[in-house]
């Protein structure tokens, strides 16, 4: 969904204006989305729909006129002009108002669960954006550190003092780093377009995000994780649903009891010159018809209904702990690169390079640590951006934003 230049947001247009820059928070892309998200919109005009369809369960029926005329002579013609109104008997109306409020609330529920579901999508699509740029960057660094590499390889060719080879090694790595950084600017640039889209906008829309890459969702208890689960959208709708069949049961028994309709009137006699009045009901007889066969059906998808909950209830539950261990082997994964691993890896790389200066490491061993070291941050960088796209799920599954729920 595209909107017009004025309609756009003051925060695009600084981002498209000249020589302004703007860096696109999470926060902004997520309510961009939930303004222009087109399923949204489809959600929106859902609960509306069923608003008019609970409006529309209260209205009772329509009186009836009626005019009958007895000879088309004039003289002799008998006019009754009667007025009917059928009264609904057996909760009829309840059952039918009660089923339409259910069906709102479903569709209420259903807004609020995509609502949640373009959040987690967006904060997903955003840190996979801050991930891409990370990789990026160290793409570009390891450009310039194979750039270096080649450098003291060639000064220490000139002094005689390596052969040719080692400069041909040198200069093949630093075409590899080239070519990963060349991956990483395409893939950065595929991870902008999605986040965009989630708005109807191009990649432009997102030129520069504002966050951080080295920050790692919060992991929920398992109380807090059970709580958050017994109000996930997908079960409130399950039990909405239920209510709603209970009440269209209802509605289905009520059918079995028949409506009268009450009848007033006059008659009027040309022929004798007088008027009388007319009074009278009609009450069907259920003799043929008792609606057993729609009161079975209704029953049987009441205990669909029921048999609903209990598959959405194991699903959701299996889902949930899923994404929390994702989530927390993510965390752990990244702590362990990046409070274990990497430092020791740096120091190593370090090592190697001041050593292959002095002439006491071969250059295959700076290009192993080299290789090593941005490797390991590569894998940094992997498992952040899974521990976000768990956290990401959890708030899909369970239609909140889990983190913010922590920090309150």
């Amino acid at each position: 969904m595209r909107f017009p230049f004025w309609a756009m947001p003051l925060a695009l247009l600084l981002a498209f204006a000249p020589g302004v820059p703007y860096a696109l928070t999470l926060a902004e892309a997520q309510r961009l989305a939930l303004t222009h998200n087109p399923d949204l919109a489809h959600a929106r005009l859902e609960l509306q729909a069923q608003q008019g369809a609970e409006m529309q369960a209260g209205a009772r029926p329509n009186p009836e006129l009626g005019v009958l005329l007895e000879d088309t002579r004039s003289a002799t013609r008998t006019t009754t002009v009667q007025l009917s109104q059928a009264i609904e008997l057996g909760g009829k109306r309840a059952a039918r108002q009660t089923a339409a409020q259910q069906a709102r609330e479903q569709a209420a529920v259903a807004l609020a669960s995509k609502q949640a579901e373009v959040r987690a999508v967006v904060a997903a699509a955003f840190f996979e954006l801050l991930g891409a740029d990370a990789q990026q960057q160290l793409a570009a660094a390891s450009v310039r550190l194979a750039q270096d590499a080649t450098g003291a390889a060639a000064k220490r060719l000139q002094a005689g003092k390596v052969p040719p080879l080692e400069v041909a090694k040198a200069r093949v790595a630093e075409a590899q780093a080239r070519a990963e950084l060349a991956q990483a600017q395409s893939e950065a640039l595929q991870a902008r377009a999605r986040l965009a889209a989630l708005w109807g906008q191009g990649p432009q829309a997102a030129a520069q995000v504002d966050g951080d890459d080295t920050a790692l969702p919060s992991q929920p208890s398992d109380a807090q994780l059970n709580a958050w689960t017994a109000d996930a959208p997908a079960l409130r709708l399950a039990q909405l649903d239920i209510v709603r069949r209970q009440a269209l049961t209802a509605g289905e028994r009520a059918r079995r009891v028949p409506d009268v309709t009450f009848t007033v009137g006059a008659k009027r006699d040309a022929e004798l010159g007088r008027t009388q009045a007319v009074i009278g009901f009609t009450l069907p007889l259920p003799l043929l018809d008792r609606n057993h066969g729609g009161l079975l059906e209704a029953l049987r998808r009441e205990d669909q209904a029921r048999e609903s909950l209990t598959s959405a209830t194991l699903k959701l539950q299996a889902d949930v702990a899923a994404a929390a261990e994702r989530l927390r082997a993510s965390r752990e994964q990244a702590r362990l690169l990046g409070e274990e691993a990497l430092p020791v890896s740096q120091t190593a790389y370090d090592t190697a390079l001041k050593g292959y200066e002095l002439g006491k490491f071969a250059f295959l061993d700076v290009l192993d640590a080299q290789r090593s070291l941005f490797q390991l941050r590569r894998q940094q960088l992997q498992a952040n951006a899974d521990a976000h796209r768990a956290a990401a799920e959890l708030d899909r599954l369970l239609g909140r934003s889990t983190q913010n729920a922590q920090e309150d």
